[in-house]
């Protein structure tokens, strides 16, 4: 019984050792004069595997902060450790929306990620540090903060994704604080225009792997839905999965698996 005891003690802690683990990593924001910070979650063959791994930026929704992921969704541990990724999910802010605000000089969360965020995380970790090793997705406000990221910087990320992203964000100009990062509609529409997804595919040159999904009882459906037809218009390759559900944890937690598969034949094939 004692040597059954101590097999299973030593077998447990050599899956300890196997496990993923969780950085809190804390970046200091020049742009923004602050720390932020990021949960960083690391591959159990991160330090027995030699070489350089690719990182998928996991960004939160409006009302959320760096923690929300791994707190309601804990098995994104397992697919790091599935799929040989590390994962970063940034703080965003309240609803920064990951704008760089034209009226409040406080939210750069646009620079924060794409610049401060990026070059903290390859100084630190083995990182692929190409776009062929960057993804980028999220979910509603994230969403529509890692396609924006994405359509603006594609030298930065090779590949892009969005649940139930909020990315046409003018038919809601009095909802999640937009208005406190872009000033009032009415008083400034040139600067809504200019920073909302579904008027950014003309910076697309179809280099860029897309995937975008969402449910169909969502409030974001109908937005989602034409950026999709402006995509097929345009010929930019992307996926588009509607599925049914809500703007809710069921729904995301469901999602990101097949986010994740995406992205991981990505890196597999560019790497």
């Amino acid at each position: 019984m004692k040597i059954k005891l101590l097999f299973l003690v030593v077998l447990y802690n050599c899956f300890s050792l196997m496990a993923s683990q969780v950085d809190t990593l804390t970046v200091t924001s020049l742009s923004m004069n602050k720390a932020i910070k990021n949960v960083v979650i690391l591959p159990d063959s991160y330090t027995l595997k030699e070489g350089e791994f690719p990182v998928l930026y996991l960004l939160h929704g409006a009302g959320d902060d760096f923690s929300k992921w791994l707190t309601t969704v804990p098995h994104i541990k397992d697919i790091a450790d599935t799929y040989n990724m590390i994962i970063v999910c940034p703080d965003g802010g309240y609803t920064s929306w990951y704008f760089d605000s034209p009226v409040d000089s406080s939210m750069k969360y646009e620079t924060y990620v794409y610049k401060e965020l990026i070059n903290a995380i390859d100084t630190k970790y083995n990182t692929i540090k190409e776009k062929s090793g960057r993804a980028i997705t999220g979910l509603s406000m994230g969403g529509h903060g890692a396609l924006y990221l994405a359509f603006r910087h594609q030298n930065i990320w090779g590949a892009a994704g969005s649940m139930s992203g909020g990315v046409d964000i003018r038919p809601f100009p009095n909802n999640w604080d937009i208005s406190k990062r872009l000033g009032k509609y009415p008083e400034n529409k040139e600067g809504w225009e200019n920073n909302t997804v579904i008027n950014l595919v003309h910076l697309l040159d179809g280099d860029l792997s897309l995937i975008i999904d969402c449910g169909y009882d969502d409030f974001f459906f109908d937005v989602n839905k034409k950026l999709h037809k402006k995509l097929l218009e345009r010929n930019i390759a992307h996926d588009f999965i509607e599925r049914p559900g809500k703007h809710n944890w069921k729904y995301w937690t469901n999602a990101i698996k097949y986010q994740i598969m995406f992205f991981n034949d990505y890196f597999r094939k560019n790497n």
